[in-house]
């Protein structure tokens, strides 16, 4: 009965961490300014493309296909809207794009 409890007990954990899990990677779309977060936020120590967010949330941008397709963007800014994943590291929200574009201004 014991051993029962103990892998019923392991098993909710585990079902928890992966619960956990699969919330980090969910796909979400952002709006927002690209900038330069070395030239134009102070804040990386080299060159780096950075998404504000509406919100005013900073997202540094992973290389990605879609990430370089969109460009650089250094002493100057894109409107842009953004679909990928979120991490966190070192203090610092990532995006993952899979897919980026020009966003229109309204």
């Amino acid at each position: 009965m014991k051993m029962l409890l103990k892998v019923s007990v392991v098993s909710v954990f585990l079902l928890g961490l992966h619960g956990a899990a699969y919330a980090a990677d969910e796909v979400k779309t952002l709006t927002g300014k690209v900038v330069c977060g070395k030239c134009s936020l102070n804040k990386a120590a080299g060159c780096q493309n950075v998404l504000v967010a509406e919100d005013g949330a900073e997202y540094y941008l992973s290389k990605t296909e879609a990430a370089d397709k969109f460009g650089h963007v250094c002493k100057g800014e894109k409107t842009a809207k953004a679909t990928g994943t979120i991490t966190e590291k070192d203090g610092k929200k990532w995006l993952t794009a899979s897919a980026m574009e020009e966003a229109k201004v309204n």
